[in-house]
């Protein structure tokens, strides 16, 4: 395993445990504590993780996301359960977007084959699962293709989407919490979700907790911009203070 490989292993292996310790990550990749040890130096001076006792864990500064690919086997029993939990949010006939990821992709997945509705999504992979429905009339924004996602972003998916009345908008996120609300590395995203939310009638941030509490460069809109949060439970103290929100409503979906 090169070096480049060992830092892109300790990476994912943070974004699935939100921490690794010397000894886990020695193990997994049977190299010495001082190689790991050095891959965490330079991880930390790139700015994605920090170091902590016997370890390293993510930095709340998100610089980076991981391929979609990569995340669509992290928290994939609880992106399940976040999917079914807005499914049941949707009623037939209605337009509805669903943003790029993998969370977003499993609201896609509970769609029935005889579920009459328009989809408008700048994620391919939501596209292809979709193609061979017929009781989906499918539009795909278009634009500039983010490799690492399987979307598109930038200006032309902006404005794509702001020539239509969407009744119900599904955003993802990678970072958002309080003080910064929903946030992204990447600016071309920024721009898709701020558009998207001023066309749509109502919209729901779904996303797992393991993103709460991390922030990107580009901020999108504070937290109450958005109708609904949907994520699963985060530490006590973090799910006390979004419950006493007064907007947005906040939907905690418990996972067996």
């Amino acid at each position: 395993m090169s070096a480049n490989e060992r830092r892109d292993f300790i990476y994912r292996h943070i974004h699935e445990n939100q921490i690794a310790y010397y000894d886990e990550l020695a193990s997994l990749m049977n190299v010495s504590h001082m190689t790991i040890r050095r891959d965490a130096t330079l991880l930390e001076r790139e700015g994605k993780v920090l170091r902590v006792n016997g370890g390293v864990r993510l930095s709340e500064f998100l610089h980076q996301e991981l391929p979609w690919q990569e995340k669509s086997y992290l928290n994939h029993k609880i992106k399940k359960e976040l999917g079914q939990c807005a499914m049941r949010r949707i009623a037939e006939g209605t337009i509805i977007y669903l943003d790029a990821g993998t969370t977003t992709f499993e609201i896609a997945c509970c769609i029935p084959a005889n579920f009459r509705l328009t989809v408008v999504t700048n994620d391919f992979s939501i596209t292809q699962l979709l193609m061979n429905n017929p009781a989906i009339d499918l539009f795909h924004v278009g634009g500039r293709v983010d490799k690492r996602n399987y979307s598109c972003v930038g200006l032309s998916a902006a404005n794509f989407i702001k020539a239509l009345n969407i009744d119900l908008a599904f955003l993802s996120a990678s970072s958002w919490d309080l003080k910064h609300g929903i946030s992204t590395p990447y600016e071309g995203k920024a721009e898709v979700k701020q558009t998207v939310i001023s066309v749509a009638n109502r919209s729901i941030l779904i996303s797992d907790s393991s993103k709460y509490g991390k922030y990107g460069f580009y901020s999108v809109c504070p937290l109450n911009t958005v109708d609904e949060i949907i994520t699963d439970s985060v530490s006590k103290e973090c799910k006390q203070t979004l419950s006493n929100l007064t907007s947005p409503k906040v939907t905690f979906v418990d996972i067996l």
